[in-house]
């Protein structure tokens, strides 16, 4: 049988034991690999030392990079969109820098027709049976839904919808009255499916520029970005169109339609349409639309050809 004595023998072993291991751990670390950690410890401060000092030079350096592409929109924007009329359509996920493509758009002399922001609810899927209803109640004279797509899909049947008062009418066909145009707009606006800059959009436009950011990433994530594509593929049909974006993959529009060998022929993509850089581009991208026909994919995504279109004359 176990007694005291025992017991206070086993616990005396076991102090003593940790009192040497102290001990012997101290003098230890106090030799070589006291030295070994104090220099990785030294070694990883002068590392972190530079690696502070390159981030504070990129961030320098994108700053001068910014300043740049601001001076250099004075030179060679000027008069190159005179006379064109735009639409700016905004996407919920590209709000940020739909101010910086407007800036530049107008600096290049384009004349806004409007700008209409597109709402979350339009791209909810839950809503396609009222979008589908609301392109048919929402149809005035001039507006008809003849035509229409007709597959059930209530974004795209929608978007074909806003797309044929909002953009100029194929040549040989009876231009949207200002009143019905004004009334389409109000019934989507009224329903929250849409918002216009004070309430106005002055006429059609010729073109547009949709602004769009990265994908959606909710359990309807697929469904959203699906009917974002049907937004820009509608108003493709119409008039010339350019996606001013952020990123280039992941889903978004920009990485769908530079990933479509159709949608890539007549939509032109900025990714990188978050800096002043990339909305440079976007205003010589609708240039280059509106004057050659022609589209092209820029940026600095690895999907993106070259940076920029080749400079108007």
């Amino acid at each position: 049988m176990i007694n005291f004595r025992y017991h206070v023998v086993s616990l005396t072993a076991v102090f003593l034991a940790l009192a040497i291991g102290l001990v012997v751990g101290t003098a230890a670390l106090n030799g070589p690999v006291a030295d070994s950690l104090e220099g990785q410890v030294t070694g990883l401060r002068k590392d972190n030392q530079y690696w502070r000092q390159q981030v504070n030079n990129m961030e320098k350096q994108l700053g001068l990079e910014e300043e740049f592409a601001e001076e250099i929109s004075q030179v060679v924007l000027p008069g190159t969109l005179t006379g064109r009329r735009v639409l700016v359509l905004t996407l919920p996920n590209g709000r940020d820098h739909t101010e910086g493509v407007l800036k530049k758009l107008q600096q290049a002399g384009a004349t806004i027709t409007g700008r209409v922001d597109l709402q979350d609810k339009l791209i909810n899927p839950d809503n396609n049976s009222n979008l589908l209803e609301l392109a048919v109640t929402a149809a005035r004279p001039t507006a008809q839904t003849t035509g229409l797509p007709g597959n059930g899909h209530g974004v795209e049947t929608s978007s074909a919808l806003l797309a044929s008062v909002l953009l100029d009418r194929p040549q040989g066909t009876a231009p949207v009255s200002d009143a019905d145009r004004r009334a389409v707009l109000a019934a989507y606006n009224n329903a929250g499916y849409l918002t216009t800059d004070n309430n106005k959009v002055t006429g059609s436009a010729e073109a547009v520029v949709v602004v769009s950011g990265q994908p959606y990433v909710d359990k309807d994530s697929e469904k959203r970005d699906e009917s974002v594509v049907k937004i820009a593929e509608q108003f493709d049909r119409t008039g010339s169109i350019v996606v001013a974006g952020n990123g280039s993959a992941g889903g978004n529009l920009v990485s769908v339609v530079r990933g479509d060998p159709v949608l890539a022929q007549t939509i032109s993509t900025v990714d990188n349409a978050n800096t002043v850089q990339g909305q440079l581009v976007t205003s010589l991208a609708l240039v280059q639309q509106l004057t050659e026909k022609k589209a092209g994919q820029y940026g600095v995504g690895d999907n993106a050809p070259s940076l920029l279109p080749r400079l108007p004359q």
